[in-house]
């Protein structure tokens, strides 16, 4: 803009000179936008930098605290889409919507929501201030969350420059370089794509996502997050951008950037400055972005899986073991030799479960190697392999040289053929404890997975200690929770007994400010637990089919996947709707 604001009070003698360097310090030191600051520090009244804020932009102005609103018309904006570029909705007639907005220019946030209402967006200003009240009192957000809003707006400004600016420039950053709202602030004067990234990539944190996907398409780029496993949508920027974004993630995980047509693996560190609650110090937290590349139709699709070591549960007790499959599965991996296996889809949290069993084993007296691809989290005191299938460095050929390493434990990420199932079998049949994972549906079907790989049955009968089958449901929210008005018929669809609806009480998430209007926040696992005892190892060197496996595990006390689930609904942890599509009967 022609006039910035600083300009513009002072030439108003609203502040001083002295006041405006002051207001400048703080914004370094908290971040946020100047005109926030100085109503922060009692510079100027929220009235009068409204008025300031009007000329500046040219557009009418809004007071949103002199006003009630409609709440049906707040509501034409959901609470997500408002957060994240600022706005809340004022009044309606048929064909247009008014919008208060703290930046009456972001194009794309009147294009988003006139896409989302069918209506023509009027905007007017507001202050950064008055609009942070106004959501709070009108979307029941919590004034506290002040490190999520500065992301998505961080985001949202990003964006914008996109639209504003050709400036396609790339600047390599420092694996080391901390990644803050701070950082972000001072390189108001670096190329938007450099600024976009990092905002990306520091809203992925705070929201708690585990992966983003970045998607090429023939008229758009589609951005997505991964949060409690489920992804949302976080932005569409502009198609020309598509190619230096993509650049500069590949510059970032040390890519060839001119290697556009076959698959490509690398990996960003970033440190992450976490202002915490408020009052809290500031802690440093270290962060790995897993980055692979796709070659599609339309560029290439990225997607950076998060590796965050403050978010990895070591505590087996958290995971959500019911408390007699708790009992087993440690029973299990105390045992001095044998194999204990977790199985289940890719993101159900088997890398949790194994780091959180051999944390439990690490002690002095104890010799553990692992072999990975990839290594997801150092952990001291355990010696990790990096597999590299590219210069021979397989699974097979790793479980081979720890056997010459005199290991007590070894850990395989996973039994991907039958020669490291062949090799695994032989260490835990040699004094060895051996954890790893498969790809099954349940505990049960792990045992013909391994003999279909070529593994005898007599050596899965006298190598496996205990089988493991999880998955992740999402965690109700705990703040937004309310009891669910389900009929009897979709209960006893779901598993429940007869005797099981009295005093049920089955809930699920309302959304609210803290759930990001979900209804979840976080995860639990669901198990089921598979102990080896003499009749199940007879039904092994029988030949018995999994169905009779299963039956004679269940009379031994394995809780299936669905029963575990039911037990999470029974607890208030879980919803109905979530267990029923992550298990079946």
């Amino acid at each position: 803009m022609a006039v910035r604001l600083g300009e513009l009070l002072l030439r108003d003698k609203r502040i001083s000179s002295i006041q405006l360097q002051e207001a400048l310090t703080h914004q370094r030191a908290h971040g946020g936008r100047l005109g926030s600051n100085l109503v922060k520090l009692g510079f100027v009244r929220d009235e009068d930098m409204t008025a300031v804020l009007s000329r500046q932009y040219g557009v009418a102005s809004i007071v949103l605290g002199q006003f009630d609103l409609d709440p049906s018309v707040v509501r034409l904006v959901p609470a997500e889409t408002a957060l994240k570029y600022q706005v809340i909705s004022v009044g309606r007639s048929a064909t247009s919507l008014t919008l208060a907005m703290t930046d009456p220019t972001n194009v794309f946030a009147m294009d988003d929501i006139k896409f989302m209402t069918g209506l023509q967006i009027t905007p007017v200003v507001a202050s950064e201030s008055g609009m942070r009240e106004a959501l709070a009192r009108y979307y029941e957000t919590p004034l506290s969350s002040a490190a999520t809003v500065s992301a998505a707006d961080l985001v949202s400004r990003a964006l914008e420059d996109l639209g504003q600016s050709g400036d396609d420039g790339l600047e390599v950053v420092a694996e080391s370089e901390a990644i803050d709202a701070a950082t972000l602030e001072r390189q108001g004067g670096e190329a938007p794509v450099i600024r976009l990234v990092s905002a990306l990539m520091l809203s992925a944190i705070q929201r708690g996502a585990s992966d983003i996907h970045l998607e090429p398409y023939e008229r758009e780029m589609r951005i997505r997050f991964r949060i409690d496993g489920v992804l949302h949508p976080v932005m569409a920027p502009p198609l020309k951008y598509r190619d230096p974004i993509t650049s500069r993630i590949k510059i970032m995980a040390q890519l060839d950037i001119a290697e556009k047509r076959l698959p490509q693996d690398g990996r960003i560190k970033a440190r992450f400055n976490d202002p915490g609650v408020a009052g809290a110090p500031v802690t440093t937290r270290e962060i790995d972005f897993r980055v692979s590349c796709l070659p599609t139709l339309f560029g290439e699709k990225i997607v950076l899986r998060l590796l965050d070591r403050d978010q990895l549960r070591l505590d087996m007790t958290r995971l959500g073991f019911e408390t007699a499959a708790l009992a087993r599965f440690e029973t299990a991996i105390r045992r001095p030799w044998g194999m204990v296996l977790v199985t289940g889809p890719t993101g159900s949290g088997k890398t949790n479960t194994l780091y959180s069993a051999i944390s439990r084993l690490n002690q002095p007296g104890v010799n553990i190697l692992t072999a990975e691809d990839p290594v997801e989290f150092n952990l001291a005191g355990i010696n990790q392999v990096q597999v590299k299938d590219s210069i021979g460095l397989t699974f097979a050929t790793a479980l081979r040289a720890f056997l010459r390493q005199d290991p007590n434990v070894i850990l395989v990420g996973e039994i991907r053929d039958a020669e490291t199932a062949a090799i695994a079998v032989k260490a835990a049949l040699t004094g060895h404890l051996v954890l790893s994972t498969l790809h099954t549906n349940d505990a049960p079907g792990t045992v013909s997975r391994l003999v279909n790989m070529g593994v005898e049955s007599f050596l899965v009968a006298s190598s496996v200690n205990l089988v493991c089958a999880q998955r992740l449901v999402r965690r109700l929210c705990e703040h937004c929770r309310e009891p669910d008005q389900l009929t009897p018929e979709v209960l006893l669809e779901a598993g429940f007994s007869a005797d099981d609806l009295h005093g049920l009480a089955p809930f699920h998430g309302r959304g609210c400010r803290r759930c990001g209007g979900t209804g979840y926040k976080g995860r639990v696992g669901l198990f089921e637990v598979m102990a080896s005892s003499e009749a199940i190892r007879r039904l092994i060197l029988d030949g018995a089919p999994v169905s009779e496996l299963r039956s004679q595990a269940m009379a031994e006390g394995m809780v299936t996947l669905r029963q575990s689930g039911l037990q999470k609904i029974r607890e208030g942890l879980t919803s109905v709707d979530d267990v029923i599509r992550e298990t079946v009967m």
